[in-house]
């Protein structure tokens, strides 16, 4: 009976996945898109895609952003004259 469970869940996970029609799939595509296939089936998608998008943030935000934001420190650093440039007028 477990056999035939293990190779159902094969059979529906990688084979009619992976045996689409038309489709063409590398090793690298295959092995990217099969663990998603399996948290979806599983139904731990949505805490799966919770975790990556604060994984996401981690990565893009926290550690780019760490010593506070670079164009803000620009425009503290940056100083202002109170006369305004002179205004180029063509002759």
């Amino acid at each position: 009976m477990a056999t035939g469970v293990i190779e159902g869940a094969c059979r529906h996970l990688i084979k009619d996945r992976m045996d689409i029609t038309g489709a063409r799939w590398t090793m690298r595509g295959g092995e990217a898109v099969l663990p998603l296939g399996s948290l979806y089936i599983s139904g731990d998608w949505d805490e799966y895609w919770q975790f990556d998008l604060q994984q996401e943030h981690k990565r893009n935000h926290l550690a780019l952003y760490s010593s506070g934001i670079p164009l803000i420190k620009k425009v503290l650093k940056a100083s202002c004259s109170t006369t305004p440039p002179p205004l180029q007028i063509p002759v």
